[in-house]
């Protein structure tokens, strides 16, 4: 909530927006601005526990209760995000002369001097506190002159100092001489804070609650005659931020930090490993407020059966040690895993890991914040459009989308253009190569097919838009009829008539995710894989939705049940089980494919499951030449060769057939110039190959008598 004071403004600290991280500056609302009579760039003082001067820029933000800051300048005030801030108009000095020491170890050279001081222009700063400097990294003030804020100005003489020694935070006695910090920690700092954190806001919000205030207002809990949380447990897919958001955290809240990878815990002596947790209990309870990270937790925490001793003591010990914490609330433990259901449930119950927080794969919305967050200090190109790539990466998490803006900035580096920017193409050329981490051990692709590339089928077509395309274009409709798009569609017909074709072509047209399972694929003569299987599919293909998935030949492994065979009546159980499971997730959709109709299961064809079934018959007359056009688009035809005479001609001719003709046709017509000339004549002579009516008769001759 804002209010005003003699001395200025009262406003709440909300983090910064992800491209605005180090750069110095506090976003206030119009009204703060008016009331201030401040100007965009004008500096102004936030006021905490601290104060420091920074820059203003408008914000949007209509509540007009909120100042946007970064971690550098909510460390700079000492304050943390919900806290409330008095915020004044201010003045700065120009500096003559200042002294900075980079947090980390720096190349000693005079290119890294001059880029320093270059980049340090206009950025406002005073002595005692951090100030980032774009792609250099994170700096602290040790003198300037005059004292107090001062603007860097072009003619300010900049002393860079050596590198701390292993990035660990020091300050500034008041004789000016730097000091070591003495606030106990495990680890140095990561520099990570929430402004790094892209696509996760909702997450963060329920993390701070769960760990901010039980470290800072224990207080609070008792006054409510309960306990605070001892444990939160994080999961998700790979890649997708929970190391990343147990570091920032620690980084946000002023507590010791410690963090216990799984698998280094194990040992093969007896009694070592659990040691070593109640070592690292005590050391944190000794350090209270303290935070404890226990990445990949699933190492070390499975579920306990008679055959694993030495996991049954660490749990049993994990157990005992949560359930022991004396200055509840001081001590929080963090668990990170990707197999949450690996976790032994004693673990997850009440008093131990009190939240599980689903750490997602993000959306075009959380896309886009990421790309922000990765590519705030890359020099892009004003053709780069970060929009449209956070709308082409479904399916990416953080991890991947990181790795796309490296290759990105490799492909710029290879291109080496004299601008030294990075464009549009990079990215492209980087999509190009980079998949969805969650999806590679499948078949996953963006196809780039169209309706354009499927001749005919304009009824089939105008289905599949409907029944897929629609709902994700026109979600707001579904809502208001209160209506459920179709979950499943069947598409079936006799070979070689395109079902394939069409199910990449409304993937492509639709620009989502597009997975391809052959039936026989998922079968395994092992007991519960072929089921383990189906049920990985569909959890992949929800974390990297909006997709389809695409079963090839279902009736492979979906055929009637009753007649013996029990891994297809298993996986037929867990096909019906997913398919329920998706009827109220409009982003995920599953296309069957089969000619083979009669053999599928029942229960499998019933509303609310493959619920609309498509026949794609073999093509009449008009269908064939579309799809003749399409084949021979781009072929050099003969005059005289006539598409509409062979559509004639090819009646019964599925889509398959017609390609093999074209195909044929195109092969003769190589064959002849390849017989009169040489290898080396017959590239020269490259544009006499035509196809002729003859190379198409001989080609459907050869077709009719396979």
């Amino acid at each position: 909530m804002s209010g005003s004071t003699d001395a200025g403004v009262e406003l709440t600290v909300e983090g910064a927006n992800k491209r605005d991280a180090g750069r110095g500056i506090a976003r206030l609302p119009d009204s703060a601005r008016s009331e201030l009579r401040v100007l965009s760039g004008s500096p102004v003082i936030i006021e905490g526990e601290d104060k420091t001067v920074v820059k203003v820029w408008p914000d949007d933000d209509e509540d007009g209760s909120f100042v946007r800051i970064d971690s550098d300048t909510r460390a700079n005030a000492g304050v943390n995000i919900g806290d409330t801030v008095t915020v004044t108009s201010g003045s700065v000095s120009e500096a003559t002369e200042i002294a900075i020491q980079p947090v980390e170890p720096i190349p000693g050279s005079e290119d890294y001097e001059s880029l320093v001081r270059k980049r340090l222009v206009d950025q406002i700063i005073q002595a005692d506190e951090r100030t980032h400097i774009e792609g250099l990294g994170t700096f602290l003030v040790r003198k300037t002159s005059p004292s107090g804020p001062v603007r860097v100005t072009g003619t300010t003489a900049v002393t860079v100092l050596p590198g701390l020694d292993g990035g660990s935070d020091a300050s500034q006695s008041s004789s000016g001489e730097a000091t070591t910090a003495s606030t106990p920690t495990a680890e140095t700092e990561s520099g990570v804070s929430y402004e790094d954190i892209g696509g996760l806001d909702e997450e963060l919000d329920r993390i701070r609650e769960m760990i901010e205030m039980p470290l800072s207002e224990p207080e609070e809990f008792r006054r409510l005659g309960i306990d605070p949380p001892s444990g939160v447990l994080l999961h998700g897919p790979p890649g997708t931020g929970k190391t990343l958001i147990a570091r920032a955290v620690a980084n946000e809240v002023d507590a010791y930090f410690d963090t216990i990878s799984g698998p280094e815990i194990v040992s093969k002596y007896k009694g070592e490993s659990e040691e070593r947790l109640r070592e690292a209990f005590e050391t944190a309870e000794a350090n209270a407020p303290a935070i404890l990270f226990v990445d990949e937790i699933d190492s070390i925490a499975g579920s306990r059966d008679e055959d694993a001793d030495m996991e049954n003591r660490v749990v049993a010990q994990l157990l005992t040690l949560m359930d022991g914490l004396e200055d509840r609330g001081r001590v929080v433990v963090i668990g990170a895993t990707n197999r949450v259901d690996a976790i032994d449930p004693a673990l997850r119950r009440g008093g131990r890991f009190d939240r599980e927080i689903e750490i997602g794969v993000p959306g075009e919305h959380g896309r886009r914040e990421i790309m922000d967050v990765h590519t705030r200090d890359m020099p892009l190109h004003e053709d780069v459009d970060l929009d449209r790539i956070a709308a082409q990466t479904h399916g990416f998490v953080g991890a991947d989308l990181a790795s796309l803006t490296t290759e990105a900035a490799m492909a710029a580096l290879r291109a080496d253009r004299d601008d030294g920017d990075v464009h549009q193409d990079d990215f492209e050329t980087a999509l190009a190569t980079v998949d969805p981490s969650a999806m590679r051990e499948y078949v996953a692709e963006s196809p780039t097919a169209t309706f354009d590339d499927v001749g005919g089928l304009s009824e089939v077509k105008q289905t599949l838009t409907e029944a897929i395309e629609w709902p994700l274009s026109y979600s707001e409709l579904f809502t208001a009829t209160n209506t459920d798009p179709p979950s499943g569609i069947l598409l079936y017909g006799p070979p070689g008539t395109g079902k394939t074709l069409l199910a990449r072509a409304v993937a492509g047209e639709s620009d989502v995710n597009f997975i391809h399972v052959a039936g026989p694929e998922i079968m395994d003569r092992y007991v519960g894989e072929s089921e383990e299987a189906v049920r990985e599919l569909f959890e992949r293909a929800r974390q990297t939705a909006p997709s389809i998935i695409f079963l090839d030949e279902i009736d492979a492994i979906a055929s009637h049940r009753g007649q013996g065979n029990e891994v297809t009546e298993r996986v037929v159980s867990q096909l019906l089980a997913e398919l329920d499971g998706i009827t109220e997730n409009p982003n995920l959709v599953v296309l069957a494919a089969t000619n083979r109709r009669d053999m599928i299961d029942d229960a499998l064809l019933r509303p609310g499951r493959l619920e609309q079934h498509v026949e794609v018959p073999n093509p009449d007359r008009d269908a064939r030449e579309e799809i003749l056009a399409v084949h021979t688009d781009g072929k050099p035809l003969a005059e005289g060769a006539d598409i509409g005479e062979l559509a004639e001609e090819t009646d019964g001719f599925s889509g398959a057939e017609l390609e093999a003709v074209v195909r044929e046709a195109s092969m003769l017509a190589i064959r002849e110039v390849a017989s009169a000339y040489g290898p080396e004549e017959a590239t020269e002579n490259a544009d006499e190959v035509e196809i002729t009516p003859e190379h198409f008769r001989e080609a459907l001759e050869r077709e009719r008598t396979r």
